[in-house]
Formats: structure tokens, sequence, C-alpha cells
């Protein structure tokens, strides 16, 4: 009989963490789950310890590949690999609260067959050893269900950008597959590229507000040690990847075009503000950008131009300095120029509105 929970859990280069993060599963009253261990070359103990506690409990199962800079890969062979009803995915920095599999599993019974469960998670500084913000995207009195669309709009209303990170949401095992919900392998910051998509395809998502994640900020973390040039690509084949999703969905008769405003306000902004905020400008050079951004609009400006349509007037003429960046090496400086402006005035904006 299949296990009611897959848990994947991503590991490289994690031997300090690795036996409190399996330790808080195998503690869990609640015993109806799998525990997939993609193990990664690691330079320390990871795989021993991984394999030490699947020699004592068969629920756990491990599996390996090479080092491929994220947890995309891990995370799409444990997906393959699943057999549980739900996935929980886990990463082996982190924790899951005791007892919160049984809440989990008795609220999802009680209300059964959604695509996304969404829950919350406690965020927890490693350095100062003190918890930080509880992460529920949804308010905590709401207690019905939304289709992903839905939800994708109700996160905005409150976060601005709607991609909930992945640990965020336990997902039915049959939607993933049916929509072939995978993340781009070796990127980091696959979240923001998974989530909206996810929730798109929902049907029927039922936010659960429980406490059950535990995720550890730590200052040594692979996000902390990634590069500019490599951020900057990986932000560059995120939205490469979103701004195609909202051109292959968006002509469909079905499609909510409120969506398009939503995503254009959160992606586009994004991509202004990862090139051309004041400290990305004078922390990363000139070069890097230019190259990274070549990667961005490598098949042209086509998927971008049709989310910029429904954007304000702003933020189009910034659309346009952001594409003649891109295209024209003689007016980029005069592009930086006028984000410099453009991010003084939206300052400004912002704190006028504030009381």
């Amino acid at each position: 009989m299949n296990p009611f929970f897959s848990i994947i859990v991503p590991c490289c280069d994690v031997a300090p963490y690795l036996r409190e993060c399996l330790d808080s599963v195998t503690r869990q009253p609640f015993a109806d789950w799998e525990c997939l261990l993609g193990v990664e070359t690691s330079k320390d103990s990871t795989e021993e310890i991984a394999r030490e506690y699947a020699a004592r409990d068969p629920r756990f199962k491990v599996f390996t590949g090479p080092r491929s800079g994220s947890c995309s890969v891990p995370r799409n062979r444990g997906i393959d690999m699943a057999t549980g009803e739900y996935i929980i995915f886990l990463d082996g920095d982190d924790t899951i609260v005791e007892g919160s599999l049984q809440k989990l599993h008795d609220k999802i019974a009680a209300r059964p067959g959604a695509d996304l469960y969404p829950c919350a998670i406690q965020a927890h500084n490693d350095t100062t050893g003190e918890d930080e913000e509880l992460r529920d995207n949804y308010p905590p009195d709401f207690d019905g269900e939304l289709t992903g669309p839905e939800a994708t709009l109700a996160i905005s209303a409150r976060l601005r950008h709607p991609e909930p990170m992945m640990q965020l949401t336990v997902c039915r095992r049959d939607f993933i597959v049916a929509h072939d919900l995978k993340c781009i392998p070796g990127i980091s910051g696959q979240d923001r590229e998974f989530s909206p998509r996810a929730l798109y395809f929902a049907r029927r998502v039922i936010p659960l507000h429980e406490r059950f994640y535990l995720y550890r900020k730590r200052s040594d973390s692979v996000m902390r040690a990634i590069n500019a040039k490599r951020k900057l690509h990986d932000e560059a084949l995120i939205h490469k990847s979103l701004f195609s999703f909202h051109a292959r969905v968006s002509g469909s008769r079905e499609f909510d075009r409120r969506l398009t405003a939503c995503w254009c306000r959160s992606w586009i902004s994004w991509v202004f503000y990862t090139w051309f905020a004041p400290r990305r400008m004078a922390s990363t050079p000139r070069a890097i950008r230019c190259e990274t951004m070549g990667t961005l609009f490598s098949d042209g400006f086509g998927d971008f131009n049709l989310l910029l349509k429904s954007a304000s007037m702003p933020m189009r003429i910034a659309g346009w300095w952001c594409r003649t960046f891109a295209a024209t090496p003689c007016l980029r400086f005069a592009a930086e120029l006028f984000f410099r402006l453009y991010f003084s005035m939206s300052k400004n904006r912002a704190n006028k509105r504030r009381p």
C-alpha cells in the first residue's frame, strides 16, 4: 500500500544538519510516509548519514547523483520516484515541527482531493538562534478554498510577489505528475519559477495555515555563496521561462486576464530590480549584466512585450529602456541613468504612501 506522504529531501554538504532534519521525520507520531533522500556528491559525510538512516528504516530511500548546483535535480528525481498520495519538499538543513504530519494528515483527510495545501513556515536564524517571521501567504482566518488563479491573486494582494516557497505547500502527487511540474535543473531560486505554474494549474487550493516547517536561515547557505554572475544567469533563466509560460497559457479561452496584470507587476518589476537597482548596478559590472540579460532575451523580446502590454505607462517606459539596454550598446549608459531616476521616483512614491 502506498504511503500517505512522500517527503523529498535534497542533500548536498549538509552533514552538520542532516541528522536533525531526518530525526524530525522519524520522531513524527504519524508513520505513514516515505522519505526520498536525493544525495548529490558532497565534500562531507552527507551520503554516509543518509545511508545510515536508510539502513535502519526502509521508509528512507537514497538515490545519488553528481553535484548539480541546486535542489532542482534531486527534487525532480524525487517526484519521479514518489509513491505517496501527497508530496512534501524538505531541504536537508531544515526540519519539520513535531507532530505536524498527523495534523496535516487530519486536515487533508477532512477536505481531501485538493491539488495544493499551503501551510506556514517558521524561519529560524541560525546565527542569532532566534525565530523570525512566520510565513503564511493567506489571511489566518481564511477557511475556504480557491482556484489556483484566485490563490495567485490573493497572494499578490498580500505580498506583491505570488511565488511561495515550494516547501510551504503540500502537493497532491497525481496533480504534479499530470502537469509535469518540474524545476529547471541547476538553478537557484527555483521556487519562483515552479510555484506560479503550479498555482496556475491547480483547480483546488485549500490553505491549512499549519505551522509545520522550520526553515533554517544560514550564513553559509548555498544561496548566499552564489556569485553575482551565477545569480543573474539563474534569474535570467527563471524569467525567460515565466515569460514563455505566460505567452503559452494566456491564449487559452479560459485564461483569467487578471493574471497577466498580476504577473506583469511581479515578474517585470523583479527584472528591473535585479538588473538595474542602484545597488545592483554599483556592485555588478555592466558586462555581467549585459551578458546575463542576453540570456534572458536570447529568443527575442516577444514574450516580454506580450506581458508588458498590461503594465502601467511608467513600467512600459522602463520596459523600453530595458530592451534598449539589452539591444543597443551605445545607449546602455543612458538606460542606467533612466533607471537611477526610475528607482528614485519609486522610492519617493513609496515614502509618500507611508502614514
